[in-house]
């Protein structure tokens, strides 16, 4: 930190300026590979792309989908004013029938079931009265959400192996009902709802809103940089670079396999925006290109003078994003690692590529062009009195938002809760799409869309033992009865809806007798009845599903509902000794959800203490002085809590985008706080702190800004998508980022009067003529 240069980094850049055109081909060479690689790289937003591989939760999740493969599910809800007159029963049935026939799909509802009993049902009125009433006598099928008063509904499950087959099945059910949707009538309305289409339209668009971004950003780079430095040819050598070093990021991570999520879409961005800060440094360094001195000499210099405080600066950035690796959500994990990766190549390149660039294209430095904003040199002028004047003010304000922003997203005991937590894909996606508006009003209507599966294991043939049946019904039975759960299907709903049908009414017979005939039956049923493989391991007998539904919020707490099922378990055993063989386990998307929710927090919490911890260290080791140790972090804790703060006080809640908001913006705006340091100590070393502010704001301070709003720039692209969590993570990024600066600006000088306790040079000057020491 002496401030002078180093002659191993001048020998080994002159070397890299030498070889510029070798530089040039070994680029163009990756370049190809890279960009076939990154045009392969999947879009997968499903959620078990959520949790990560070893979770053994989804470890249990997926050996339950090899035992019960459920594919996926939609639902459809006809709507009509009398859902059992003969006309909508009789469209109903078409659109099932049609929908059946497509191939890749399994089309059920209360109407097929009720074929089973009457073949030759055409929907004629004498029919449709025998319908109401068929469906009048029980509850199981309300239940189940198959009916409704002013609704029937038709439940689809798709055989798929991805979301491009799960796409093309869509489509598929999408024409069908394109007539009855564009032209209801006897209908009021189809809604079509389900994870299936929420995972398609995320997919869809994400992909769209990647598009936007990057042109938006080309466009935000093209008017910055030409505004800024006010040549087309520097403008080539940032184009070029920074679309290297995105190409190869993206790549890296098609070859090694990769898969693209909400979050770690994120990725190509957020590398092309902190290359092109890193760029912004180096550049606004080298065009400051004082007389008497060559062109190829000031390139040299200034490569090695920004070479520490830019290597310090990416790796605090890298350290932020790789702190994402600790998290057990797996699409912020994988961003995480993808990002430090881009950021390690947008090292080298910057490095490599750029000053070779720099050099072929001669782009021009201020003896050829002077750079914009002249008025900055004023503003560092007056800037550090400002402060010194308002240093208690500006220090004390700044400590008091930081308060207020960690109350709000830890909250505070006994007065205020923590932050609300958002897992449910469902909430992505825009409210305003009919989608999200017919899936809301399918959760107000039926019970709930939220699915827990319960996973029996037991010994081989238990299933079909009579007293086995019995507890599974009475467990059923007590589990539905609790108001927070919708409903409970399983074995013995088929068995009961099977009597039903037999006309033996819809409950399980209490005679010893006949409970042996109907267990002995159900092995005969099972190759036959297909909806009875959904729920028994037809191999060996040895376990059983059900499905516990319920609305996303009745068990708000992580694994309230699996403690309320192991004690009405606990319960049934009790009453029922011959259950006593099964192990229960719980799995599926609800759990999945909870336990999503769950790692939020402590995603932010070890994730953000790793990159504090490790910028600390870097700066431990680039800046000897402690005071720069701890003052450099004001800015960006100070931005991040308050964004935390108008998060709670706009009622914007995390979820697995707004929780990166903390560490990206810790990352990338050390930056700014790395370079004011490094040129900080370099004057103050042999000066004043006066000295040494004016000397950062005239070397760092207009890269500072700039940087910032190239940084604020390229995360308010992110503004423009259409689904809330990135909306709100662009806007609350780039707000951050601008907050950032501003405390660089005030906070940040503020604190190194009070810390080194000095007084302007003219102050001191007057003093000591006055003789006060």
């Amino acid at each position: 930190m002496n401030g002078k240069r180093s002659s191993g980094l001048e020998a080994i850049f002159r070397f890299l300026i030498a070889k510029r055109w070798w530089i040039l081909a070994l680029y163009a060479l990756l370049l190809p590979p890279s960009i076939y690689f990154a045009l392969h790289v999947d879009q997968d937003d499903s959620l078990e792309r959520l949790i990560v591989q070893s979770d053994p939760d989804y470890r249990t999740a997926q050996e339950f989908e090899k035992v019960f493969p459920g594919g996926e599910f939609v639902l459809l809800l006809a709507e009509a004013s009398d859902p059992y007159a003969p006309e909508v029963l009789r469209r109903v049935d078409e659109l099932e029938r049609e929908l059946d026939a497509l191939g890749k799909v399994e089309a059920s509802s209360a109407l097929s079931v009720f074929r089973r009993a009457y073949p030759g049902f055409e929907a004629t009125p004498e029919q449709a009265r025998e319908f109401r009433r068929f469906m009048m006598g029980t509850d199981l099928f309300r239940r189940q959400g198959l009916v409704g008063d002013r609704f029937l509904a038709i439940a689809l499950g798709l055989d798929v192996g991805g979301p491009a087959e799960r796409n093309g099945v869509l489509a598929a059910i999408d024409r069908v009902t394109e007539e009855v949707d564009r032209a209801p009538f006897p209908l009021e309305a189809l809604r079509k709802v389900g994870e299936p289409y929420v995972g398609r339209m995320l997919e869809s668009e994400t992909s769209n809103a990647v598009k936007r971004y990057f042109p938006l950003f080309g466009l935000f780079l093209v008017i910055l940089n030409i505004s800024l430095y006010r040549s087309f040819r520097a403008l080539a050598a940032f184009g070029i670079t920074t679309l290297v070093a995105v190409a190869l990021t993206v790549g890296t991570v098609g070859a090694i396999g990769g898969v693209l999520t909400i979050v770690s879409s994120l990725v190509p961005m957020t590398v092309l925006i902190t290359c092109t800060a890193t760029l912004v440094y180096i550049h606004s360094r080298f065009v400051d290109q004082p007389p008497g001195v060559s062109f190829e000499e000031h390139q040299v210099f200034a490569l090695t003078n920004k070479f520490l405080p830019c290597t310090a600066s990416v790796l605090a950035t890298f350290a932020g994003f790789a702190a994402l690796g600790v998290s057990m959500i797996r699409p912020i994990r994988e961003m995480g690692m993808w990002t430090a990766t881009g950021l390690a190549i947008s090292w080298i390149v910057s490095f490599t590529l750029f000053p070779a660039l720099q050099r072929i294209l001669k782009t021009p430095t201020q003896s050829e062009r002077r750079v914009a904003a002249p008025w900055f040199e004023r503003f560092t002028d007056r800037l550090p009195l400002f402060t010194y004047r308002w240093r208690w003010v500006l220090v004390s304000t700044a400590l008091l938002l930081c308060v207020v922003g960690a109350v709000s997203v830890f909250g505070l005991p006994g007065v205020l809760a923590p932050m609300r937590l958002e897992t449910d894909s469902l909430e992505y996606i825009d409210h305003g799409t009919r989608l999200y508006r017919d899936t809301k009003e399918l959760e107000r209507v039926i019970a709930g869309l939220s699915v827990t599966e319960v996973w029996l294991k037991g010994q081989p043939g238990s299933v079909t033992d009579p007293a086995v049946l019995a507890g599974l019904d009475r467990f059923s039975r007590a589990v539905e009865s609790d108001p927070r759960i919708g409903s409970v299907v399983g074995p013995t709903t088929v068995l009961r809806i099977l009597r039903y049908l037999g006309g033996r009414g819809d409950r399980l017979p209490e005679d010893l007798e006949e409970m042996e005939k109907l267990a002995g039956d159900l092995e005969s049923l099972l190759p036959v009845e297909p909806s009875l493989g959904h729920f028994i391991e037809a191999a060996t007998l040895s376990g059983a599903r059900l499905s516990v539904i319920t609305r996303s919020q009745a068990f708000p707490e992580y694994g309230d509902l699996a403690r309320f099922l192991e004690e009405r378990w606990r319960d049934a055993v009790a009453t029922d000794p011959a259950l006593g063989s099964f192990v229960l386990e719980t799995t599926g998307q609800g759990p999945l959800q909870a336990k999503i929710a769950h790692h939020l927090v402590p995603t932010l919490t070890e994730s953000f203490a790793l990159t504090v911890a490790f910028i600390f260290v870097t700066f431990l080791f680039v800046f000897r002085n402690g005071a720069a140790r701890l003052m450099a972090m004001i800015p960006s804790l100070f931005a991040i809590l308050v964004m935390f703060a108008l998060m709670r006080a706009f009622g914007i809640s995390l979820n697995v985008a707004t929780i990166l908001m903390a560490t990206t913006v810790l990352g990338a705006s050390e930056n700014d706080q790395i370079h004011f340091f490094y040129h900080f100590l370099e004057k103050r070393r042999h000066g004043s702190t006066e000295a040494g502010l004016k000397h950062t704001l005239f070397v760092a301070g207009r890269a500072i800004v700039f940087a910032t709003l190239i940084n604020a720039g390229g995360f308010l692209a992110f503004a423009l998508s259409d689904l809330p969590p990135m909306r709100h993570f662009g806007t609350l990024t780039a707000l951050a980022f601008l907050l950032s600066m501003i405390a660089d600006f005030t906070a940040l000088p503020a604190a190194l009067w009070i810390v080194f306790r000095e007084k302007p040079d003219a102050l001191k000057g007057a003093e000591a003529e006055r003789g006060i020491p």
